[in-house]
């Protein structure tokens, strides 16, 4: 499929001539070179012991890189009045392709009729050679110049060649900022410039990757342009102004690269209709492709130029798009894919030069020069980082590739440049602690409503302290949520297995105070004869204990969070006063433990009071236990980062 047949399809002729006369004059290139093949296999054929002609350069410099082509001469052997000529059937498929391609701008043109039956005359002659052998007669008539022996196929093309530059010559060689432009009215000039305005901004970005050619002509009352965007056949966009309304036809293989464009023109305010699913004969060998329309009503001439630059610029993100997004579904989710795309996009700077500059081999090489500590095989970026947090990352890859390109950075570079990223994102998140410090809250919210409920006599009101234990089972239950992901991720990670056994023995903490708020609802319910006077005073006590410990517990793990060899001697002098104050905390809440039981003894009414007293005081003491052997534990896992505990 062409591009040409793509624009045809899209109902806009007068925009092909260019394009069929470029088409056409490549394939003139193309047939010259499979015409001296053929001349050279007659002379192998004739003088196997000389060497065969190589023809590898000319091949190169029209973009064939076929193999077989290439050996072609020197397979070819002579048989009587016959040259067998392996693989003929294919290279006579193959001039006829290209000879129907020259003679495309003339057939059905009333002032080249005598071109177009020559023409398919030579296409049916092609068509009719069955084997892999030639006859002199075949052979001359197939590579003759000499007129005077008649009309040959090599005669047929140099006319063709002649006609075509006689075409290209009465078309106007005019540009503007690199569009070819013909047939112009005044007005439309400065509506070109804007489009271009805007494609020139952005098609550094597409390195040195072939497209973004644009052509413009006026129809009657509409101009039009059309941008190839890029070597995909069946990629074309088409625009058509007509007064102040710009309507943009845009074609596309893929229905996810289809639906990011749409998205991009409708921030600048395209209304789309519907995407079709479309088929038409000869195109993408009958497969669909998807058409669409947008719309851009304009105010006035500068909305419609700023419009007409804002699609230019945007529609070099097209180019290698579907690459980009497989490539960086190794890291992610379909949508945080499209979303890392979207996002370059906004910012200018593209996915051509990331993978250029490596791809996800980049990625791949920042998560191994990391270690196993942070990343193993097979691990997704995601999965380790979190969908967010990698999403965040890979925009940022894909912007320093860009930036670092343009900069003239090597690949190597790059590469090194990546990796310094990855490890400043997590430097900057310090996951673990961030778990930790998340159920360390949960903790400080039941020490805390604890410490009120007491405050506020709510041992006292059984609906109060109801609402509390349901409260607390809740936060109980989301730190416990806490402890299941520390434990999922230390499967996959070693360097999370300390933190995981932290974090188990710091729920022990949320455990305790949780059942606290369960016994004071208990004791609210007719627990609590005797209460009032010393036995409710020294539970204030303890409960402020158990609350200035999980205070100083929340403070220990966020300096704990920054920690390093660099750290000063401040935030080590602070992180051991937090720690030492933790532990105070709970020799006091044992000899607090102690005031309790003898207040309960001398004045607790009944044995359900005295013993729903003991277990609640016993479950707040029991907490700054456990705050005391998760505060040993942070204390050597801060040393062992900071390289005085191993």
């Amino acid at each position: 499929m062409n591009k040409v047949d793509v624009v045809a399809s899209l109902g806009q002729e007068q925009l092909l001539r260019p394009a069929r006369i470029t088409a056409a004059l490549r394939a003139n290139d193309r047939l010259k070179v499979y015409l001296s093949l053929l001349q050279a296999a007659r002379a192998h054929a004739d003088d196997p012991a000389a060497p065969p002609l190589d023809l590898s350069g000319e091949l190169a410099a029209v973009r064939i890189g076929s193999p077989w082509l290439k050996d072609l001469p020197a397979s070819a052997f002579r048989t009587g009045r016959l040259v067998n000529i392996p693989e003929l059937p294919r290279l006579a498929a193959l001039l006829r392709e290209d000879l129907l391609i020259m003679a495309r701008p003339f057939i059905e043109s009333a002032d080249h009729v005598a071109l177009s039956a020559r023409t398919v005359h030579w296409s049916d002659w092609l068509a009719s050679l069955g084997d892999d052998t030639l006859d002199d007669h075949q052979l001359q008539a197939l590579t003759s110049g000499k007129r005077a022996n008649g009309d040959s196929f090599h005669i047929l093309v140099m006319d063709l060649h002649k006609a075509l530059n006689r075409m290209a010559a009465e078309l106007s060689d005019d540009t503007i900022g690199g569009a070819h432009v013909w047939g112009l009215a005044e007005q439309d000039r400065p509506r070109v410039a804007a489009f271009m305005r805007g494609l020139n901004r952005t098609r550094r970005l597409k390195l040195d990757h072939p497209g973004l050619d644009t052509a413009a002509t006026r129809d009657g009352d509409r101009l039009l342009l059309q941008n190839d965007i890029g070597t995909n056949d069946a990629h074309v966009l088409v625009i058509q102004l007509e007064g102040l309304r710009i309507t943009l036809t845009y074609s596309d293989l893929h229905r996810q690269r289809f639906g990011f464009f749409r998205h991009l023109l409708g921030e600048i305010g395209a209304q789309w209709s519907t995407p079709e699913a479309l088929t038409a004969s000869g195109l993408n060998d009958g497969k669909a492709f998807f058409v669409g329309t947008a719309t851009f009503d304009c105010e006035d001439e500068g909305s419609l130029q700023d419009a007409l630059a804002g699609i230019g610029a945007r529609i070099v993100f097209l180019i290698d798009w579907n690459r980009a997004r497989k490539r960086l579904m190794q890291f992610v989710g379909k949508a945080s894919a499209v979303a890392i795309l979207t996002e370059t996009a906004r910012r200018e700077t593209g996915h051509m030069a990331w993978l250029v500059a490596g791809g996800e081999r980049l990625i791949f090489g920042a998560m191994q020069a990391l270690g196993s500590d942070y990343f193993h095989i097979g691990d997704r970026l995601d999965q380790v980082l979190g969908a967010v947090p990698a999403q965040e990352f890979l925009i940022e890859a894909l912007t320093l590739a860009s930036e670092s390109t343009q900069q003239g950075h090597s690949a190597a570079l790059i590469a090194d440049e990546t990796r310094l990223l990855l490890v400043r994102h997590l430097q900057r998140r310090r996951d673990e602690f961030d778990l930790l410090g998340e159920h360390a809250a949960y903790c400080h919210a039941l020490a805390e409503g604890l410490h009120d409920a007491l405050a506020h006599g709510h041992h006292l009101k059984d609906k109060a302290a109801d609402r509390l234990a349901e409260r607390a089972k809740e936060w109980e239950h989301q730190a416990d949520q806490m402890v299941m992901r520390s434990r999922a991720r230390a499967e996959l990670q070693p360097r999370w297995r300390p933190f995981t056994r932290l974090i188990e023995r710091a729920d022990d903490v949320a455990d305790y105070l949780e059942e606290a708020a369960f016994l004071l609802s208990l004791i609210a319910e007719g627990g609590h004869k005797g209460w009032e006077g010393e036995v409710q005073q020294v539970m204030q006590r303890l409960a402020n204990e158990v609350l200035n410990a999980t205070q100083d517990h929340v403070k220990a793990l966020a300096i704990a969070g920054t920690l390093d060899e660099q750290s000063t001697a401040e935030d080590h002098a602070e992180f051991v006063a937090a720690l030492w104050r933790v532990l105070n905390a709970e020799r006091r809440c044992d000899v607090l433990l102690r005031d309790v039981r003898r207040a309960l003894m001398r004045h607790a009414g009944d044995a359900v009071t005295h013993s729903l007293g003991t277990e609640f005081a016993l479950a707040l003491e029991r907490a700054t236990d456990a705050l005391l052997a998760t505060g040993f534990g942070l204390r050597k896992l801060a040393f062992s980062r900071m390289g005085g505990e191993r």
